[in-house]
This record gives structure tokens, sequence and C-alpha cells, in this order.
């Protein structure tokens, strides 16, 4: 079928990619499902820094690619092997499916999936087949899920089912925002109400963090360079704010720092800023080369722990529900992480505001896009 999505045709293009428009909007081809895939019209997608990664050359990825990972969907149509999923039904999309055999399978969360790692990095669908073309050459999948499109063939291990009252904004959050930060709390912080809490970062995955954390009636403490970030997190429940300076110069710490910039500078702030006996969890992904300097020393004279999560160490069947009854409930407004809405001919445009710190989640509707 023809479908209509955001292709990036380069890596490392120059900012402003409004100027320099490395994603180009496209109409392509979308196979059939495969005996284990379903094909599913996407409602909306968010733009991730896992995106922009991709676009600015921090992650290196296979092109012509069709980016977008964190997107929900109706089921239209299921492989002859897909028993669990019908027609009409509501999926989050996750960006890492699970073979269910691997040792990373059997690790209950702690560590991805081998056969998921290896066909994300190749721009594969878990069979290993791409269902996306354009002009008769194929165009790769981006983690899986390539959300940045009208329609997507997904494998049905990247996607876990919702109810129908989880509307399609906050569906999309909890299958990377919610399940990396908020992931990371829920499984590894872990924190009892009263408990105090660090987030260090405070982009969309962050403040995901800090909303779960007050979910689980825990102190949130945010902290940030930007200056409109910590007014953010004021608004969306944190207990107190501070730029990485100040956080250090007054002695701010915490018991457990989560570190959600993907910066090597912030998880050097983020360890500083752990209380001896403490926990910092890291869940950001800077580029492959940055290198952060702690102390071993410290490590082990003050008993600390450093955590490395990978999507939040979650199993996406299991806590994206856990998700949605807390967002069900009003302990988890997901959606207040909505900083804009736009239409897809407007993502390169969304990838310098996600790049200058302008923006939490902006959050692509598909209702009128269209083929052809």
């Amino acid at each position: 079928m023809k479908i209509r999505g955001a292709v990036l045709e380069q890596i490392g293009a120059a900012a402003k990619y409004a100027d320099s428009r490395p994603l180009t909007v496209c109409d392509l081809d979308l196979d059939d499902p495969g005996d284990n895939e379903i094909r599913v019209r996407i409602e909306c997608a968010g733009i991730c820094h896992s995106d922009l990664s991709v676009v600015n050359g921090d992650r290196t990825r296979p092109v012509p690619m069709l980016l977008g990972h964190e997107a929900s969907g109706i089921v239209e149509s299921a492989g002859s092997s897909v028993t669990d999923l019908v027609p009409g039904d509501r999926v989050v999309m996750t960006f890492l499916p699970r073979c269910g055999k691997c040792r990373g399978c059997a690790s209950n969360g702690r560590l991805p999936c081998s056969e998921g790692t290896a066909s994300n990095t190749k721009g594969t669908l878990l069979s290993g087949q791409v269902r996306l073309h354009r002009g008769g050459a194929d165009v790769l999948h981006h983690l899986g899920v390539s959300g940045f499109a009208t329609h997507a063939v997904v494998d049905q291990r990247s996607v876990v089912k919702v109810e129908d009252d989880v509307p399609p904004e906050v569906a999309a959050l909890l299958g990377c925002a919610v399940l990396t930060g908020g992931g990371a709390v829920l499984n590894l912080a872990r924190p009892e109400p009263g408990d105090t809490l660090m987030v260090v970062g405070l982009g969309g995955v962050g403040m995901a963090a800090l909303l779960t954390a007050r979910a689980l009636g825990a102190e949130v403490i945010g902290v940030d360079a930007n200056e409109e970030k910590l007014e953010q997190a004021l608004a969306l429940g944190a207990a107190a704010a501070y730029t990485p300076a100040d956080a250090a110069s007054k002695g701010i710490t915490a018991a457990v720092v989560v570190e959600a910039a993907g910066n090597a500078r912030a998880f050097e702030t983020a360890v500083q800023q752990t209380e001896p006996g403490g926990t910092t969890i890291t869940v950001g992904l800077p580029a492959p080369t940055a290198l952060a300097q702690i102390s071993p020393l410290t490590l082990v004279a003050e008993a600390r722990t450093v955590i490395g999560s990978y999507l939040g160490s979650a199993v996406p069947s299991r806590d994206v529900p856990i998700f949605a009854d807390l967002w069900r409930q009003g302990r988890l407004p997901v959606e207040k992480l909505v900083s804009a809405r736009i239409p897809l001919a407007d993502i390169n445009r969304a990838m310098d505001d996600l790049a200058e710190g302008r923006a939490l989640r902006q959050m692509i509707h598909f209702e009128k896009e269209t083929a052809g």
C-alpha cells in the first residue's frame, strides 16, 4: 500500500535542519505484514532525542531510514501467526522488540534483547525483513517502528495493546519517554512514599521520570542547565530545581539520582550529586565517543553504585499496563509533557526545536496525512 512518511536521507547534515532538510516527507510503498507482523495505522508520534541523535550523527544508522520510534496507532491487519491482536486494537509501539528466547529476554528487563538489538542496528524488523520501499529500493526501519508515517508494519513483539480509553498521545508517550524515564524509576529506583529522588536532565525522558517518581509518592529534585526546564519541572511537581552549578555549590544531593540527558557532563553531575551509599541510574544515550570522568576511589570509599538502564530496564508487556493504570488514576499526567502538536511537514523544524532545547515532546498527528 502507499503511505507517507519522513525519510532520513543523510546523517550529520548541518543544523539548522529547517534549511538543510535531512528528512524528506515523501510517499513510500509498504508491504503486507508477514506471519508474525501487524500493520498499524499511526495515530500520533512523538519526536525524541533518539531520533535527533540519528539525524545529527550521534547514533550511526544506515540510510535511507524512515525515522520515528515513539508512536501509537490502530491495528489494521495481522499476519497468520498473530493471535492476540485484532483489527481495531490500539497499540503502543516500543523501540526494542523482544524475541523471548535470548539471555537478555530472560533477565526480566535488566538486559536488552540480543536479537532485537541486532535487527534494530541493521534497520530491519525482527524477522530480518524490510517492509518499506521507495522507487523499488529498500527504506530501512528505525528501531523496528518507523513511526513518522501514516502506517507501519511492525513485529507483534514491538507493540503492547492498551484499552481504548488511553488517548493516542498518552499511548505514544508510554512507549518511549515513560518506559525509559519512568521505567528506571519503577524498576530500579523503586522509591517509597516520602523518599527523595533527583533527576538530572529535564527533557521528555527526565520529565517522565519526574512524573513517575511523583506518582509513586517521592519528592523530586530537578537539575538542568536550561532555566526554562527548571520552571517546567516545578510546574510538574518537583519540590526544587537547580542548575548543575547551583546544585554543586549548595551541596544538593540525593540517595538516588537518575541521569536522563544523554550527555557526559550530565552523567558526571549525576554521580557528583549522589549521596555516599547512593545509586546513580543512567538512562541517557550520549555519543559513542563521549567520555566522562569520575573518581573510582569515591565509588569504593563511599560505597556508591552506578547502574546503566536501557529502556528503563522495562518489560513493555508488563510495565505499559502499569503506567496506563497510573495515568487512569490521575497520578501520571503524561499529557503535560506535550509541548507542541505539529504536522509531518514540519519535521525538520521540529528537530531544530528539540536540538535547541525549546521542546519537551512535539507530537505529530496523522489524521489529515495521506499518501499520493
